[in-house]
């Protein structure tokens, strides 16, 4: 098991910033760096997608936790991997949730797709095509961006729309605009 540390923004711009490199090969060297995705995501509860850059790692290599109905309720699934993914559809922008392992306790309202299909290599290096919904989409499309050097607050349309959380005097969980710190 090998848990990466995760690229925080703060610390290393550059390396969020960087265009990662197509694979080639499902090797031996890109099976360990899927395993390192895997592990690095499943240390992180709060996470569900996680991007090959965001180990400092600058090949087109994702992982993602999609959402899971049972029970009425939505969990997410184990991570599965995505190699060379590439959008060839997207359409249905929205308004959702945007947050990132990069950026701890910064959140956001960012428009993104809800309907992505999508083309590229499982982590068998087997040819795919896929389409992803919903939230699903939303996070497949985040993690696509960072293999572009895209990060969620290029998405940001006004500072209005970054948040934090933070618990009230009554305990409970409440969103605390970025704007208000700033003034």
């Amino acid at each position: 098991m090998a848990i990466r540390d995760i690229v925080l923004y703060t610390e290393n711009e550059a390396a969020l910033r960087k265009k990662s490199e197509p694979v080639r090969f499902v090797n031996r060297r890109i099976k360990k760096l899927i395993k390192d995705l895997k592990d690095t995501l499943l240390d992180r509860p709060e996470g569900i997608g996680l991007a090959a850059p965001q180990i400092n790692v600058h090949s087109r290599v994702i992982v993602v936790r999609l959402g899971e109905k049972s029970e009425g309720k939505s969990e997410s699934g184990p991570p599965i991997a995505l190699i060379n993914p590439e959008i060839v559809e997207a359409r249905h922008d929205e308004k959702d949730f945007d947050g990132c392992l990069s950026f701890p306790g910064l959140y956001a309202e960012t428009v993104r797709p809800h309907y992505l299909k999508v083309t590229g290599l499982d982590e068998w290096g087997k040819p795919f095509t896929r389409i992803f919904e919903g939230f699903d989409a939303v996070l497949v499309h985040h993690e696509i961006d960072h293999l572009d050097g895209v990060l969620f607050i290029d998405r940001v349309a006004t500072i209005s729309d970054l948040y934090q959380v933070r618990e009230d005097e009554n305990g409970e969980l409440v969103r605390v605009p970025v704007a208000e710190g700033i003034r």
